[in-house]
């Protein structure tokens, strides 16, 4: 009897978690939903709470280095305490509203190189090993990131990759630890202004602040130039956005102060970060030109590396399942 408690401390024989999401693609500010499906093992086993958590992998700057770090950054509670019978099965519908600002991790279906997100079950036992279930999740742009985000690729921006900043942007309301760089190389017609733009989305359910960061690192007036401005969602129809955006990039890189939009100051951020950022819409289902746009952000990934990127590499957080 000693050694069986011994290895029910140690999970063996216990509950198994598996869970089956029924939307596993979907938006910032969007509904994400599926079953948990909990199997009894050979003892009945007190369940102290099931839960599910949003993860991603955030850069953190510190003092002397830097680092990848695993971030919860959303977690729902689905159940409280209960016994579970030995073989039983048990199952846990759920409905997780997503964060508006939580970043995006593909366009167009295309994956966005550097970014990693997966919904992480918690299935906690009484005096015994945890078990736990990561699942990948695809979050697609909303239509007025997807608008901006495509006007980039027609004025002939080039994806870079993809990452979160631990940090907030000054004078923007944040509710995340964290923001999103999606970074593109310039056109042409930039080329000899600046060496990288860094787009920022920070949205909420009334709109979204478009902050964008240009990298003059080497060029004339070499201090890093911002710029923030605000959309609604409702903008994502109508609008004329390369004009639009090609409007905030030279208003940004024409202006002889460093920084744009008052209420910057140094790099605009508070923690590790940058700054800054543009403007744009437009919507989904657009057949050709979504073809083209997401295109233009495999920035020369190779089909066998966006795969592994996303279902090898990245959705691999070190957790024990």
């Amino acid at each position: 009897m000693v050694f069986k408690k011994m290895l029910a401390a140690f999970g063996v024989g216990g509950p198994s978690v598996d869970t089956v999401l029924a939307t596993p693609v979907v938006q910032p500010g969007g509904t994400l939903s599926g079953t948990v499906h909990i199997k009894g093992g050979d003892h009945d086993t007190l369940i102290e709470y099931v839960s599910l958590g949003l993860v991603t992998r955030v850069e953190v700057e510190g003092h002397d280095s830097e680092y990848d770090a695993t971030v919860e950054f959303h977690r729902v509670h689905l159940t409280g305490s209960f016994t579970l019978p030995a073989g039983a099965s048990h199952q846990l519908p759920f409905t997780v509203e997503v964060p508006w600002e939580a970043p995006v991790t593909s366009f167009y279906g295309t994956p966005l190189h550097g970014m990693t997100m997966g919904v992480r079950t918690e299935l906690s036992v009484a005096k015994a090993v945890d078990k736990t279930d990561l699942d990948p999740v695809r979050i697609e742009p909303l239509p007025v990131q997807a608008a901006v985000m495509e006007a980039f690729t027609r004025l002939g921006f080039r994806f870079s990759r993809a990452d979160l900043e631990r940090g907030r942007i000054h004078g923007v309301h944040q509710t995340l630890p964290f923001y999103q760089e999606i970074e593109f190389y310039p056109s042409q017609a930039y080329a000899g202004r600046m060496r990288q733009l860094e787009l920022t989305f920070v949205t909420s359910a009334h709109g979204m602040d478009v902050v964008l960061e240009f990298d003059k690192r080497g060029f004339l007036g070499s201090h890093d130039t911002f710029s923030r401005h605000h959309v609604s969602h409702a903008d994502a129809a109508g609008t004329d956005w390369p004009s639009a955006v090609d409007g905030w990039i030279r208003q940004a890189l024409d202006r002889h102060a460093p920084h744009y939009g008052g209420g910057h100051g140094g790099h605009g951020f508070s923690g590790h970060g940058h700054g800054g950022h543009g403007h744009g819409h437009r919507g989904h289902g657009m057949g050709g030109v979504a073809a083209g746009a997401a295109a233009g952000f495999v920035g020369g990934m190779v089909a066998g590396e966006i795969a592994e990127e996303v279902f090898d590499v990245d959705m691999d957080f070190g957790f024990d399942e």
